[in-house]
């Protein structure tokens, strides 16, 4: 099992990387939010990895943070919910935001994601809402539990992570979401700021 690579970034397609390992490269899918994340072509990148095997095929999946890989194993258990839907949904959606829609049985929040229709929303709360237990890489649980008491809600990261969100829910498509706020991040905004901001760059486009 390969768990992680490390290694020199050569090329950045989405959604896939080639990534030198000591001479040997190896092509990863990952999320468009690991993409965001990336050093430029020629830069050192460590990613966290899962692989699978199938009579066909044998892929590497990669993602920037563990609980990224943790809730990507966690879909690809849901029936009907393969690796390419599962990268998707990482794709237009952040770790917390979807525990949250999961757990308050907000459909209306997962259908908004390419690919994911109302029966496989529902399909997706039915078979993980309440049960859902995302485990971070020290093991600690990445629950409702964990957002409420543990997560750190003024962290310069989970502001961005939330004021991205608000833009794909109103209809921007991730990449557009997470550069329209790159624009005017700064540093001591809070979300709502973020999002003002990046709606008013936008209008003006």
């Amino acid at each position: 099992m390969i768990g992680r690579i490390r290694g020199i970034l050569e090329v950045k397609k989405p959604p896939y990387l080639l990534v030198d390992v000591n001479g040997v490269g190896y092509e990863i899918h990952v999320p468009m939010s690991t993409i965001y994340k990336l050093p430029e072509i020629g830069g050192m990148v460590s990613l966290f990895t899962h692989f699978q095997v199938r009579e066909d095929a044998q892929i590497l999946y990669g993602f920037f943070e563990e609980r990224e890989r943790v809730l990507f194993k966690a879909l690809i258990k849901v029936s009907g919910v393969g690796p390419k839907l599962a990268l998707t949904i990482l794709s237009g959606m952040d770790v917390l935001h979807f525990i949250q829609c999961v757990d308050k049985r907000e459909s209306g929040m997962l259908v908004r994601l390419p690919g994911v229709g109302k029966k496989t929303a529902d399909r997706l709360i039915v078979e993980m809402a309440g049960k859902l237990d995302v485990s971070l890489a020290f093991g600690e649980s990445l629950s409702r539990k964990l957002f409420e008491d543990k997560v750190d809600v003024s962290s310069p990261i989970v502001i961005e992570e939330e004021a991205v969100s608000a833009l794909i829910a109103l209809g921007y498509k991730p990449p557009e979401a997470s550069r329209a706020i790159g624009k005017v991040l700064y540093e001591g905004a809070t979300s709502q700021d973020l999002i003002r901001k990046a709606l008013q760059s936008l209008a003006r486009a």
